[in-house]
């Protein structure tokens, strides 16, 4: 028996061989002409990924997007602990007429925490608001007047029903830790129009941190310049100011000097990237001295916005949360391309200092829904008022929504990653809509089912980026925010 295979065997052939040969060299000159014109080329760009040049002497310079853009700048606001929907924007009048008795077909659900009780109508009234008449909760009357103004989402799912994975899919598209942030995405792809500010920042909100914390705002492989810079109106960036023994004029001659001594350092090794971004990186520190204290100066802002953002409330919490969506307003029109507000924190335990309303939600939103509404409401006005949300991308998000029943022997709603809501307003999106459902009781998402990589994707859209492409190629992988998922949401965009 022959050891050569039979393909092996075809080839000693002479007729087969020049066959063969023939064949392979005619798809060679048919690829060569169809590249020639172009029939190839734009196939292949279409699929091709795109990784950002970055000038490591300027990695924020404001980047190109791959098409033109709708947004120019992005504010999320993320109400962490996981707001309920039910309470808020997803109105379900057959959970109201059925209040008390089981969820069909789950009469003995468990849960997250446990088994569940029955259903429970939503805790605050409903009502139509604005010309288009969308219904939304007494909880957040301010929001609730700016419904003309609103995207709703209501078929949004998660993967994970924990606060820390699901916070981490929200923020970065992925459960586990260690994947960049959607901001360092944003950044990375397209730099700042900001040159003394940087590109992303991260505002926690009064009372402390989310659960998966910097996670939220972290740059993972990605260069840690595009990671979130993390400050609020009452704890601004630290170790910027000034000491008092050093004279102004003497800090500024000490920075020139520094400046001509690096300029000379450079010219001595040119092509060094990781030199020439250190230099930018302190260079871009030294800015920040001077613009971060002024741009958390609220002081210069007329008594009628402090008052519409509810700075003087007796409320020290409410307050505080002004001043953050205030300070947002500031850096968004500074150029600050990625801003990410934070509403709730995790460190003061189970539902008190966030959305986490299992054991008594309604005492809980009592304290959250005005903290929330006021000054949210007041930064979507500012933006409106100053032209900003023209161009401006408004997200709304939390990192699950909550069950219609209550869990058995509490009065609080348990986590429920199946269904809930997210809304977007500004640039790009449609005004007065709704998009996708849950089920009669906003249980399960049911119609036009979405994911966060839908989100994800629909946001990087707006922004003129194609989240198929945008990437970075990391451990032998082309990492993307969106992994090999997501659809943008064609139907929520005007």
């Amino acid at each position: 028996m022959s050891p050569l295979s039979i393909t092996g065997q075809s080839l000693l052939a002479r007729r087969d061989f020049m066959f063969d040969a023939s064949r392979g060299l005619s798809g060679l000159a048919l690829a060569s002409l169809l590249a020639g014109d172009g029939q190839l080329r734009a196939s292949d760009d279409a699929k091709r990924p795109i990784r950002p040049s970055v000038r490591p002497d300027a990695p924020l310079a404001a980047r190109e997007s791959h098409f033109t853009p709708k947004a120019s700048r992005v504010v999320m606001i993320f109400c962490t602990g996981a707001c309920s929907q039910l309470e808020t924007w997803d109105y379900k009048p057959e959970l109201v007429k059925r209040s008390g008795q089981p969820l069909p077909g789950n009469e003995k659900l468990v849960t997250f925490q446990g088994e569940n009780g029955n259903l429970v109508a939503p805790q605050w009234e409903f009502k139509p608001r604005g010309e288009s008449g969308k219904m939304i909760s007494e909880l957040v009357p301010n929001l609730a007047a700016l419904a003309d103004e609103m995207c709703f989402i209501h078929s949004m799912t998660a993967k994970s029903n924990t606060h820390g994975p699901a916070e981490n899919q929200m923020s970065t598209g992925f459960t586990l830790d260690g994947f960049p942030s959607i901001g360092a995405w944003v950044s990375y792809a397209l730099g700042s129009d900001a040159s003394d500010l940087p590109s992303f920042v991260a505002i926690p909100d009064p009372r402390g941190v989310p659960q998966a914390a910097s996670n939220n705002w972290n740059s993972a492989f990605l260069p840690a310049v595009f990671q979130g810079t993390p400050f609020n109106a009452d704890k601004p960036i630290a170790n910027l100011t000034r000491p008092p023994e050093i004279s102004a004029p003497t800090e500024a001659a000490t920075r020139d000097f520094l400046k001509r001594l690096n300029a000379r350092h450079l010219e001595l090794h040119p092509g060094d990237t990781d030199l020439a971004a250190r230099i930018a990186s302190y260079e871009l520190a030294a800015k920040l001295q001077l613009r971060a204290a002024e741009v958390s100066d609220l002081s210069g802002e007329s008594l009628e916005t402090q008052t519409l953002y509810g700075l003087h409330d007796a409320n020290k919490t409410k307050a505080g949360f002004g001043r953050n969506c205030l300070l947002a307003r500031r850096l968004l029109e500074r150029g600050v391309r990625f801003v990410q507000l934070f509403n709730g924190a995790y460190a003061m335990g189970e539902g008190v200092g966030n959305w986490d309303g299992h054991k008594t939600l309604k005492a809980q939103y009592e304290v959250h829904g005005p903290i929330l509404d006021q000054p949210a409401a007041a930064l979507l006005r500012d933006l409106k008022r100053t032209g900003l949300l023209e161009d401006t991308l408004v997200v709304w998000v939390t990192e699950f929504g909550r069950m219609p029943t209550f869990q058995k022997g509490a009065s609080g709603r348990d986590h429920n990653p199946k269904g809930f809501t997210a809304w977007l307003a500004g640039a790009g999106v449609k005004r007065a809509f709704s998009y996708g459902a849950t089920d009669d009781f906003g249980h399960q998402a049911v119609d036009k089912v979405s994911s966060i990589y839908d989100l994800h994707a629909t946001i990087l859209h707006l922004l003129g980026l194609d989240h198929e492409r945008l990437s970075v190629y990391h451990n032998g992988i082309e990492r993307r925010l969106t992994d090999v998922h997501g659809h943008v949401l064609h139907d929520v965009l005007s």
